[in-house]
């Protein structure tokens, strides 16, 4: 790659609403792997040039990368002695510039693949937020409206552990117990922007029950929307429900803002 290319990297993930940090190498003392002004560009699972590789290059990624979990927003200043902190054998000193570029999108995770998710996730895709479609079944991501992610995953709550602070999650899996692990996975983060899981009231009553007996508060159980969706909104099909979860979602981001 080019120098330049992390401006095209960074007007890519601008366009994709995902978040990233973009490490600079300010300074540069003795033997270093790489001169002041390089780049590298980190994301949650992807990086892209490089600041010299090594233990470096490993303790900035995972610094970048501890800063977007928690939603930082404000730029980092690190000073890397490479002998004697890093144990790198070229031994000079490199000052690190960490800047994270939050993009003001709200990251969505919906857990489930089904009709209601399907017909969900089709209609977020078409505003201003990042949506990641959870289900362990790989057929059921057909077809994946564009710029959605797909989140084939085994577990469905390692999803949860890999969204940043301030993440909306919707919980419509086509398993209970599945909703039930899910809702405890997201409730003991404790940082959810929005969390909501289809169901009726009755099924509400059942995972508040349970829930309370693993130790959550009423009030931490208040922060789950079930029923989810608009309660004007009576509809029962698929795109009925979408709408209703959907407009709930908006009213929410919008508040916020």
């Amino acid at each position: 790659m080019r120098s330049d290319d992390w401006i095209t990297i960074l007007a890519n993930l601008r366009d994709r609403a995902e978040p990233c940090v973009l490490l600079t190498v300010l300074d540069d003392k003795g033997s270093v792997p790489r001169d002041r002004g390089s780049k590298m560009v980190v994301t949650a699972d992807k990086t892209w040039l490089t600041i010299g590789g090594g233990h470096l290059e490993f303790q900035s990624v995972a610094i970048a990368r501890e800063m977007l979990l928690h939603g930082q927003t404000r730029a980092r200043y690190e000073q890397f002695n490479l002998g004697a902190r890093l144990g790198q054998c070229c031994g000079g000193i490199s000052s690190v510039l960490f800047e994270p570029l939050i993009q003001a999108q709200p990251q969505i995770a919906v857990f489930g693949a089904g009709h209601v998710g399907q017909a969900l996730v089709t209609l977020l895709a078409t505003l201003p937020c990042h949506v990641h479609w959870v289900d362990e079944r790989a057929e059921q991501f057909n077809p994946v409206p564009p710029g959605v992610t797909v989140c084939c995953l085994e577990d469905p709550t390692e999803q949860v552990k890999r969204m940043p602070a301030g993440s909306y999650y919707v919980v419509m899996t086509h398993h209970h117990p599945r909703d039930l692990e899910l809702c405890e996975a997201i409730l003991r983060r404790d940082d959810a922007g929005y969390f909501g899981m289809i169901g009726s009231d009755t099924k509400r009553q059942r995972f508040d029950y349970r829930l309370e007996g693993k130790g959550f508060s009423r009030d931490q159980l208040n922060r789950l929307r079930c029923p989810i969706g608009l309660p004007e909104v009576k509809g029962k099909l698929p795109a009925e429900i979408a709408v209703a979860v959907a407009a709930e979602i908006i009213a929410c981001y919008q508040r916020r803002e």
